[in-house]
């Protein structure tokens, strides 16, 4: 097959200025975000670390993520913890549940963007 990977995410927003800024200051995503650490930052395109991506429909009436929106973000994470004490002090509200953990697949948690899309943080096992 010859797709490599993801090369982007594209969704409608209803201030995107505002929002682009929100993701850029919170969890360090977007247009100029380096994640790599190597080389300089790309005006255009998030560098992002290889690693482990699931890509998978859901049913049409799951209960999963809000009725009313079409995706949620999933985004891979290297410290969960340090991660929801930023948000927490930012005033973001964060929701945890245990039994979305496991050691075979990682840590869970659950912010919302101000348009209230839905993002899953998850920090896959070491």
């Amino acid at each position: 097959m010859p797709v490599l990977g993801m090369g982007g995410l594209f969704f409608r927003a209803k201030d995107p200025d505002a929002l682009n800024a929100w993701y850029r200051e919170h969890l360090g995503i977007g247009a100029g975000c380096d994640s790599t650490g190597e080389g300089a930052p790309d005006e255009w395109a998030w560098k992002v670390q290889g690693g482990p991506m699931v890509f998978a429909p859901f049913k049409a009436d799951t209960d999963y993520f809000a009725a009313d929106k079409a995706f949620m973000l999933n985004l891979r994470v290297s410290d969960l913890d340090s991660l929801l004490e930023q948000l927490n002090a930012a005033g973001i509200a964060v929701t945890v549940k245990p039994e979305w953990n496991s050691p075979e697949v990682g840590q869970f948690a659950r912010i919302h963007d101000p348009e209230g899309n839905a993002i899953e943080l998850w920090e896959p096992p070491a």
